[in-house]
């Protein structure tokens, strides 16, 4: 039981490491938990998109991608440029305390590889997190949003990962909660029409 308790606070410290890359975008933040979380949420909706792949697979997939950084922080791909980190005895030290840490690695090892359904949607859902962070940055101003979201759509493995991409580019982040019904707006209520 300590070791799971020293997992979990390994994993409480994603919370609080930063995504490195937004120094260079010049505006925004995020922890790798927050990434996470939502990267969890994509991957769940790309694969129910699929419907032919094995979901529970795609979530553990984008749960645990980027749990290492606990230990080795987050690499933008400027520092992985100069930089070797050695993920590999960071998954493999954390791994070894874990009951069920052949699992953990070994779905880190299928994230790597790249080459099974669920983990092209999991890569997919870990872009796409980026791509809507991008757009929310550049619908609040930020300029150099739109040069890197080339980039990001350039990851992109599967048509539907694509697709969405185009369309969340497409789409005012902020409007999501504004259904224009200014009636609600002015008076907190619905107006009966007759």
């Amino acid at each position: 039981m300590k070791n799971l308790a020293n997992f979990l606070f390994e994993v409480g410290m994603l919370k609080r490491t930063p995504r490195s890359g937004f120094q260079f975008l010049g505006s925004g933040s995020e922890s790798v938990a927050e990434h996470l979380y939502r990267s969890t949420i994509i991957g769940f909706t790309l694969a129910k998109l699929d419907g032919q792949v094995d979901t529970e697979k795609v979530l553990k997939l984008c749960l645990f991608h980027d749990i290492p950084e606990a230990r080795t922080g987050d690499m933008n791909y400027v520092n992985k440029k100069y930089v070797r980190v050695d993920e590999k005895k960071a998954v493999d030290d954390l791994a070894a305390t874990l009951p069920f840490g052949t699992e953990y690695r070994e779905t880190l090892e299928e994230f790597d590889k790249v080459t099974s359904r669920e983990s092209l949607i999991a890569h997919d859902a870990d872009q796409l997190e980026m791509i809507l962070a991008l757009k929310e940055y550049k619908d609040l101003g930020n300029r150099n949003a739109e040069e890197w979201f080339p980039f990001a759509v350039r990851r992109l493995k599967t048509p539907a990962a694509k697709e969405l991409a185009d369309t969340i580019w497409k789409t005012d982040s902020t409007r999501w909660w504004f259904d224009n019904d200014s009636d609600w707006w002015v008076n907190g209520t619905k107006v009966k029409k007759d």
